[in-house]
């Protein structure tokens, strides 16, 4: 899929987060990468061969009340 030099790491490859979209749906919640993966909005993904990678937000710092 991905037709631009350098081409893109794989779905699988360790810099798969270097990549680039193909199509933006943001209405939706979703891009669709050029190393055919589908990135949704809550950092979820779906893989080419149709695994599923589970959201990966960093949690959220929460500070607390000094007494």
């Amino acid at each position: 899929m991905c037709a631009h030099n350098p081409p893109c790491p794989t779905a699988m490859a360790p810099d798969s987060e270097a990549r680039r979209p193909v199509a933006h749906r943001p209405e939706q919640g979703w891009s669709l990468l050029c190393n055919g993966v589908l990135v949704f909005e809550d950092t979820g993904e779906l893989l080419p061969d149709g695994r599923i990678v589970a959201p990966h937000r960093p949690l959220a710092l929460t500070v607390g009340s000094a007494a």
